[in-house]
């Protein structure tokens, strides 16, 4: 599948501090930022950024680690790729693009680290939609057989005695998979160019160490304190995909940790962004401007 990539975006490479972080933006109104998942890089939102675009200023940012933002060095802990380091990240180059307060759009990995933006800096974001995913905490907390099978990779990217560099770097095509036909062919180069090197790789693997352990017990400490999400709350997930049949309903998932809380399927497996844009931002644009104005919670 062919595809123009970003018309009328500007790309930018911006120190945040701890890392350099290669992004895209255009659009005019409220500011919203988009943080994508595992295995991709903000290519993941090609399509879906021009429509948004029409009614926001839209912001998407190749996490740290990830695509051609910083690899940071390793830290004890996995905490150079821990959710909150790179939720710092997002806040830093959002203050540096001149937006105090935005909403946050996460897919797969990037879910987690809008969750935990949204946690630790409720002054700063005004609207969470994850797409794809539970919190961490909750997710490992509630694990079973059925997760481990559907979602094995977390755990063998995440472990170390037997570190998934070492498989994934003898062949990354053959590993990662060949282009699918929802995703276009200046995402797939992007997709494919991060994948053939080896210490994005190594950050990838190390993301997911840092969730198996430091991320969880962020998640596990906010829980047992009764922190909740200040923000409204979208939880949007495939039909395709395997979330309801691990959860059921996935926007129950989040009941313990929002109070304005809302949620909708699309018609799409779990690159819902990439597979159906046009029906996510649908389901996107009325959410995102109902909350520009709307009240934080107490």
């Amino acid at each position: 599948m062919t595809g123009a990539a970003f018309e009328d975006f500007t790309l930018d490479h911006i120190d945040v501090g701890p890392a350099v972080v290669r992004v895209r933006h255009g659009g005019t109104g409220p500011p919203v930022v988009l943080l994508h998942g595992h295995p991709c890089t903000h290519m993941a939102w090609q399509k879906l950024a021009p429509l948004l675009a029409e009614h926001f200023t839209v912001v998407c940012p190749d996490l740290r680690g990830y695509g051609g933002s910083t690899v940071p060095a390793d830290q004890p802990d996995h905490v150079q790729m821990s959710k909150r380091s790179l939720a710092r990240d997002v806040l830093a180059l959002m203050g540096e693009l001149g937006h105090q307060r935005f909403a946050v759009v996460g897919h797969d990995r990037g879910s987690c680290v809008g969750f935990r933006l949204a946690m630790d800096h409720p002054e700063a974001v005004r609207a969470l939609v994850n797409i794809g995913g539970p919190p961490i905490g909750d997710a490992l907390a509630s694990a079973d057989a059925a997760f481990a099978r559907s979602w094995w990779h977390w755990f063998f990217l995440g472990q170390t005695e037997k570190p998934a560099e070492d498989v994934i770097n003898r062949d990354p095509d053959a590993w990662y998979g060949g282009q699918p036909d929802y995703v276009s062919d200046a995402a797939f180069a992007d997709y494919r160019a991060a994948r053939r090197d080896p210490l994005t790789v190594h950050a990838m693997c190390e993301d997911y160490r840092a969730g198996l352990t430091v991320d969880r017990r962020a998640d596990d400490a906010d829980r047992a304190a009764g922190r909740k999400l200040a923000c409204p709350v979208l939880v949007v997930w495939g039909t395709d995909d395997d979330l309801e049949e691990l959860y059921g309903d996935p926007v129950a998932a989040w009941k313990d940790w929002a109070a304005d809380l809302g949620g909708c399927a699309v018609q799409a497996g779990h690159s819902v962004q990439e597979e159906n844009p046009a029906a996510l931002g649908d389901a996107l644009v009325p959410f995102l401007l109902r909350t520009v104005e709307a009240p934080r919670q107490r």
